[in-house]
């Protein structure tokens, strides 16, 4: 016994034998038997053709399109559909998204559910195939912490003093670790060049002797200060900053900002740190050689407020290092990393830094504390106030 097999015939044929009936005014048993078809199939194609011109019924290219725009209404409907689930999911890190695919099930084509979350097929697939890292509370608060620190410096701790401040908030962290932590979370250490410009003194004043000999590290706070001068160009010009710094803590102690490098911007630097700490008499202040440290009216400042003037060498950028440091830490690391559009911009960013350099900031020479929790620890064990 064969297996019955229906032939199919080409679109073409199916036209030209209807065109016979309906055009030629072949009847149908005449037109079937010239083609070699079945009076049935001819009936049938015939009918079909009607109700094709009538709208009755689709055309071939109709339902093609018909079925198209259905594939694409459903496609559009499940991204709808996706995106309301997932669309507050847009903003976080793609290993949230990947999870979120894998828990819709089998109700929507991974293609589909990967275009509607913005993520390429191919880079789900490679997640799926990788170990599953189960994050803690721990860890994320790490995580978190680590960047708000970062960010707080202005990009500027390295994985070094990172470390640091980590394990003072009770964070149990190694530098390895840290430095992992710091690639993973792509936060990368940014520091700028900064412009540099020193003044030099009228030969007609007078210099002090280097009292201090480098020795940088007095055994208790109102000891020994020191002061320098620092450009800062901005948008509208340059401003000009003197600091007083204690060097037993590190702390600013007085500070001045001024549109002009006059004797008065030190001055005044200088009275606002004797006036905040009240020093005893005979505190060294030691600066560079520059015609406002050298110049008549500061040196009877000094003696007005009982201070010991002390002067570095010529050409001798170390004997101020402590205060060239700062001045580098507070240009590369903070005021070079933002515009300085203007004076008041400059001033305001300044006060900042000086309050995160005094408050925040950790440093070697204080056994990893910042400068006011340097000498809190100070007055603790000696009584000093």
């Amino acid at each position: 016994m064969t297996k019955r097999t229906n032939k199919s015939y080409p679109d073409e044929f199916k036209q030209e034998a209807v065109a016979l009936v309906l055009e030629q005014n072949y009847t149908v048993v005449e037109a079937a038997a010239s083609l070699g078809v079945t009076d049935k199939i001819l009936y049938n194609w015939v009918a079909k053709h009607k109700k094709q011109a009538s709208g009755e019924m689709l055309s071939v290219d109709e339902r093609a399109e018909l079925i198209q725009l259905r594939k694409d209404n459903k496609r559009l409907q499940m991204e709808r559909e996706i995106f309301k689930k997932g669309q507050r999911l847009l903003c976080e890190r793609n290993e949230i998204k990947y999870s979120f695919i894998s828990k819709l099930g089998t109700k929507y084509t991974i293609s589909i559910a990967c275009q509607a979350m913005q993520v390429s097929s191919s880079a789900y697939y490679a997640w799926l195939k990788k170990p599953g890292e189960l994050i803690n509370d721990e860890t994320l608060r790490l995580y978190r912490r680590t960047k708000v620190l970062f960010q707080a410096s202005r990009n500027s701790l390295g994985s070094r003093e990172l470390v640091k401040v980590l394990r003072k908030e009770g964070f149990k962290v190694t530098r390895y670790r840290v430095i992992k932590l710091m690639k993973k979370l792509k936060l990368v250490v940014t520091q700028r060049i900064a412009y540099k410009v020193t003044t030099k003194r009228k030969h007609s004043d007078s210099v002090a002797d280097n009292l201090l000999n480098m020795n940088f590290n007095p055994v208790g706070p109102n000891q020994v200060w020191a002061g320098d001068v620092s450009y800062l160009k901005t948008g509208e010009g340059w401003l000009y900053l003197a600091i007083v710094m204690d060097l037993y803590s590190r702390r600013i102690v007085g500070w001045h900002i001024s549109k002009r490098m006059t004797r008065n911007l030190v001055e005044k630097a200088l009275t606002k740190a004797h006036h905040l700490r009240k020093p005893p008499k005979g505190v060294v202040f030691h600066s560079d050689r520059g015609s406002q440290y050298t110049s008549n009216g500061f040196r009877r400042l000094l003696k007005r407020l009982n201070c010991r003037a002390s002067m570095g060498d010529v050409g001798a950028c170390w004997d101020n290092a402590v205060v060239e440091r700062f001045f580098g830490s507070l240009k590369h690391d903070w005021l070079l990393k933002v515009p300085q559009p203007t004076r008041e911009h400059m001033q305001e960013d300044v006060t900042k830094y000086m309050k995160y350099y005094n408050v925040d900031r950790l440093h070697s020479a204080n056994a990893d504390q910042s400068p006011i929790e340097f000498e809190n620890s100070f007055r603790k064990v000696s009584g000093w106030s």
